[in-house]
């Protein structure tokens, strides 16, 4: 069995106005310092591989297939035996 945590964020070229609505709350609570925020997605997926290779295969397939939009969101993974 192997855990993988996926990340999710939107490319550095797509427009962000989630996370600009974040920042301007926080602005309004008093949280001046913080300068930019960026929104994504996260993932926990278990699944039963038989190497990790093949777990990795896996997840970057459910990534490509479906947990992602390739054309506007970027994605990492670390994957760990579980």
């Amino acid at each position: 069995m192997y855990k993988a945590t996926i990340n999710v964020t939107l490319k550095k070229s797509v427009l962000d106005p989630q996370g600009k609505t974040v920042l301007h709350a926080l602005g309004t609570l008093g949280f001046e310092e913080a300068k930019d925020i960026r929104v994504g997605k996260f993932f926990e997926v278990t699944l039963d591989a038989a190497s990790p290779e093949k777990a990795e295969s896996r997840i970057r397939d459910m990534c490509d297939r479906l947990l992602t939009n390739p054309v506007i969101e970027d994605y990492s993974f670390d994957l760990k035996k579980s």
